[in-house]
């Protein structure tokens, strides 16, 4: 009998939201080629309602975000740990803590449970200082009721090993290395390669935005700016608000195409990167392997992840620089071919994906050791 797994702290598969939904879009189907039985759990609201895919199950939950907002993951997560309980699964890879670690109590004492502790979710500024001191304590919840622990920064890894003593293993996000971009995507966008700027990130302050539009603003550049992503929460309308009435700024709303997004990477004259939390970004890391030139935020997390391959910045005033003064242009040949290479060896999604199975399989290892010393 196969290796029972279930994911549970995403809104879903396939992915239409994010990082953790992308990380189980390929994880999952990966643990199955490999010959584990393996089930994701779905909000009900999802818009795929078929039961499996690409041989994984999915178990759809009721999720009250829609009806309670964010206190609705709350119910979320409590009803598929509910129904996880009842399946008796050999593994539960829970991928954050943010509105699932209260519930940690719960989770089935036969079950290895194995946390994915995402970024420092206290430190997001877009939360209030109450919310943020529940996300400190929601964070030590986790590290409580977890038998074992994943992060998917050196950073994060380095944070929980001095604040918990606590050993964690890192394993990064992946991503896929496409072929030559098709330059004929970008028509749908009125725009033409090496004449553009991207900003492409979730409509957050920590994704430093507002920033990147303020300096944009400041400069006297005839290139565009796309900014993609979903508008429809507050601050998302707020930017509109602000920014659309320079006719340079462009908002395209949410592109889930990954071949879309790979084009439009890969022939943008430099694409802005503003996540200032979290840890490994699974769209730097995609904008790498498209082979952008890339302007980073100035933080720990993208200098782990981009070293010196990568133009920074810290406020509007830098922005303003980077477009008006450009890059050297002899070395952007050579700074793009870096990072797709530190993809090609550290960042593909059948090594992380093989690392996954490798720590699941030590995971249940140490669990059987023990249990044999506490039985003998």
């Amino acid at each position: 009998m196969s290796l029972r797994i279930a994911i549970l702290g995403t809104r879903g598969i396939p992915n239409h939201y994010g990082g953790f939904e992308q990380l189980s879009e390929y994880l999952a189907p990966g643990l199955v080629k490999a010959g584990y039985d393996v089930t994701v759990y779905n909000s009900h609201h999802h818009p795929y309602r078929e039961k499996t895919w690409k041989g994984v199950h999915i178990r759809h939950c009721y999720d009250a975000e829609y009806f309670l907002g964010s206190a609705g993951q709350f119910v979320y997560d409590l009803n598929c740990l509910i129904d996880a309980r009842r399946r008796k699964y050999d593994v539960i890879l829970q991928l954050g803590y943010t509105s699932s670690s209260i519930w940690g109590m719960l989770y089935p004492k036969d079950s290895m449970v194995i946390c994915n502790l995402d970024g420092l979710e206290w430190q997001r500024t877009k939360y209030s200082p109450m919310t943020r001191r529940f996300l400190l304590y929601a964070e030590k919840l986790a590290v409580k009721y977890s038998d074992l622990h994943i992060a998917d920064s050196p950073v994060i890894q380095h944070y929980f090993q001095e604040k918990y003593s606590i050993l964690t293993e890192y394993i990064a996000y992946g991503a896929e290395l496409f072929g030559p971009a098709d330059p004929s995507v970008l028509h749908e966008y009125d725009i033409e390669p090496g004449n553009y700027f991207l900003l492409m990130a979730r409509m957050e302050p920590e994704n430093n935005l507002e920033t990147i539009l303020d300096g944009y603003m400041k400069s006297r550049t005839v290139m565009p700016v796309l900014v993609v992503g979903d508008t429809v929460n507050g601050f998302g309308k707020y930017l509109r608000k602000k920014f659309g009435k320079d006719e340079r700024i462009r908002f395209t709303g949410g592109i889930y195409d990954q071949w879309k997004t790979h084009c439009l990477k890969a022939f943008c004259h430099l694409y802005f990167h503003g996540h200032s939390t979290g840890g490994t970004n699974p769209s730097l890391l995609e904008a790498m392997a498209s082979e952008a030139l890339i302007a980073a935020h100035d933080n720990a997390f993208n200098r782990q992840v981009l070293g010196e391959d990568a133009l920074y910045f810290s406020n509007k005033e830098d922005i303003t620089d980077l477009i008006e003064r450009g890059p050297a242009s002899g070395a952007i040949g050579t700074i793009k071919r870096r990072n797709r290479e530190k993809i090609q060896v550290h960042f593909t999604w059948p090594e992380i994906i093989a690392r996954y199975e490798r720590f699941i399989l030590y995971s249940l290892s140490i669990r059987n050791h023990e249990r044999n010393i506490l039985y003998r």
